[in-house]
């Protein structure tokens, strides 16, 4: 009981409402069904190629950024509580009619609606976090969410596997409900977070570093170059990290032939199965570390366990390359958005959560097309190496950001002095 205790003690004193969105997350991930096995499905039940459905990912991916401007703007004027309920309910719904039978192509429209829905919560969703916390509870809190979010993964992926192969209508129903079961308890069980006025303007001149900042969204972020240039290379991650969904899942079935979905399912539930035993000790070592050096070390797990994917399809390979991408995951989970939250300006928190995973997302939203067509021509055990490299050199460039960035403050400071 004391180790269970010992573990457990790193998330203590937290508000009361971060405990709740971890409930919330939980549920929410069990229901995860769809887009983990929505290239198998694309390709295997609507008779899609590869390139097109990347091309269709693309585009999904895509739909989030119209929805994030909006959604930005909207909670940092009116809150994020409504919102993200309103939003997340729109989303649910929109999963009800792609199990019915006959709807065939026009499953593509409602999943592309629901993504818009989703996108319009995210920024809300995350800015809430940051309110709820501050720069000395930031890795804690979000690690907390970050692990709400696989243990419900984990257990989430072992059915959806089982209802990909026998009853395909309940990955989206099953989706639905537990959208619909999260978002009751974030609208019964969490007050609005939205900074009052006089907590903003408190921060001018304060020094600190998510002070408010008096201009527009465009002027605030040309003030964090650093946040802008960070978010840029870590946006390499996404689309290194991205072929976890599209090809990785069709390796397994070159490799693995009709077992290869199962095989793809043990593999995310060892993901998640690591990030749930991990993450708290692995938040715990790196928590006197710079966020961004740790960022730095996640992009060599991920060159690592991308990287050497397409050795050998060997079973024992395909485990270790997952659990050294998966080290990777959870290093760089919650020192990035420590990261980016501590440089965020309080008064445009969720303007910021809105264009920045735009910007950071670029790479996951263009990799499934152009790594498609790469495999269509190449063939998938290709691709493998070259994402190791993307992702080796972003780290590089990452760790290189974080000295100049140390030597710009202490130029600044001997200045002032």
């Amino acid at each position: 009981m004391r180790p269970l205790q010992k573990y457990f003690n790193a998330y203590r004193g937290l508000p009361s409402s971060l405990y709740v969105l971890f409930g919330a997350t939980v549920i929410n991930s069990v229901g995860m069904f769809v887009f983990p096995f929505l290239t198998l499905y694309l390709t295997g039940r609507l008779g899609m190629s590869q390139k097109d459905a990347g091309l269709f990912i693309m585009i999904v991916n895509f739909a989030y950024i119209p929805a994030n401007f909006i959604g930005g703007k909207i909670a940092d004027t009116f809150g994020r509580k409504k919102l993200m309920v309103t939003a997340q309910v729109l989303s649910g719904l929109c999963y009800i009619p792609c199990g019915f039978q006959g709807i065939g192509g026009n499953i593509r429209w409602f999943l592309l609606a629901s993504v818009f829905f989703d996108g319009l919560t995210d920024p809300a969703r995350s800015a809430m976090m940051t309110d709820l916390t501050t720069p000395e509870t930031r890795r804690p809190g979000f690690s907390l969410t970050y692990l709400g979010h696989n243990l419900g993964f984990a257990v989430g992926m072992i059915v959806a596997g089982f209802l990909f192969e026998h009853a395909t209508q309940w990955l989206f129903w099953g989706n639905a409900i537990a959208i619909f079961a999260a978002t009751s308890l974030v609208a019964l069980k969490v007050p609005e977070t939205k900074p009052t006025s006089e907590q903003v303007e408190a921060s001018f001149g304060s020094g600190r570093e998510d002070e408010g900042h008096r201009g527009n969204i465009v002027q605030a972020l040309l003030s964090r170059p650093y946040l802008i240039i960070f978010t840029l290379l870590t946006g390499l991650y996404g689309f290194v990290y991205a072929q976890h969904r599209f090809i990785l899942p069709l390796q397994t079935k070159a490799f693995f032939g009709v077992q290869g979905s199962v095989i793809y399912g043990t593999l995310m539930t060892l993901n998640a199965t690591m990030v749930i035993v991990l993450s708290t000790p692995i938040m715990t070592l790196t928590q006197r570390w710079r966020p961004i050096d740790a960022v730095a070390l996640a992009g060599i797990l991920f060159g690592l366990g991308f990287g050497l994917i397409g050795l050998a399809p060997s079973i024992p390979l395909m485990y270790i390359t997952t659990a050294l991408w998966t080290l990777g995951e959870i290093v760089n989970a919650t020192n990035e958005g420590t990261y980016v939250a501590n440089h965020t300006p309080i008064s445009h928190r969720a303007r910021f959560q809105a264009i920045l995973p735009l910007l950071g997302g670029l790479g996951w939203s263009i990799s499934p097309p152009i790594v498609g067509a790469f495999t269509d021509h190449f063939g998938l055990r290709k691709a493998w190496p070259l994402l190791g490299v993307i992702a080796a050199t972003a780290s590089l460039a990452i760790w290189y950001l974080g000295v100049l960035e140390r030597r710009s403050r202490r130029n600044s400071e001997a200045t002032k002095g």
